[in-house]
């Protein structure tokens, strides 16, 4: 399998970042229960963030090797960009902050109209947005994603899903 060499701007800081929050994930599910047992409340949590911290420290450790390789950050291409070249529209695209919007509006959202249509909103929109497919592909998707979360986490694990306060008992 080959991974992509080329290191984006700011990737080892991000890659940083997303240590910190996997080893703080790790620590607050190690806090639901402890490690009692395999039942316990929180070996699912822990399992997670562990799957995340490791995935993040590889990120991490792979995007430190190349930055020493690479040797020093290059020189700005333009005296007016920032330090080594990068510029916040390259960190910051349409698309980053249009998903970010996206994400806003779906937490904005599920308080008023429950977790089902807020979720099924954003993955349409996301889908639509990003994937690029018509319309008719990501509502497809979208209904089988919806369809499978509801149909494992409300009927499988029985979890009560938030209904919000527009929408109460539909869903």
């Amino acid at each position: 399998m080959k991974f992509h060499q080329s290191k984006g701007p700011g990737e080892a800081v991000f890659s940083l970042v997303l240590v910190l929050f996997s080893a703080a994930a790790f620590w607050q599910s190690y806090g639901i229960s402890g490690f009692g047992g395999l039942t316990s409340a929180g070996v699912f949590p822990m399992l997670a963030s562990a799957a995340m911290l490791i995935s993040a420290s590889v990120v991490l450790s792979r995007a430190v090797r190349s930055r020493l390789s690479e040797g020093d950050m290059a020189p700005a291409e333009n005296p007016g960009d920032a330090p080594g070249g990068v510029r916040p529209g390259k960190v910051f695209t349409r698309d980053l902050v249009i998903v970010a919007a996206l994400v806003a509006g779906y937490v904005a959202a599920m308080p008023y109209i429950g977790f089902v249509p807020a979720s099924a909103l954003f993955l349409f929109a996301a889908f639509s947005y990003l994937w690029r497919k018509g319309w008719l592909v990501s509502l497809a998707v979208t209904v089988l994603s919806v369809t499978v979360i509801y149909v494992v986490f409300r009927l499988g694990f029985q979890v009560v899903l938030p209904g919000g306060t527009w929408l109460r008992g539909v869903f």
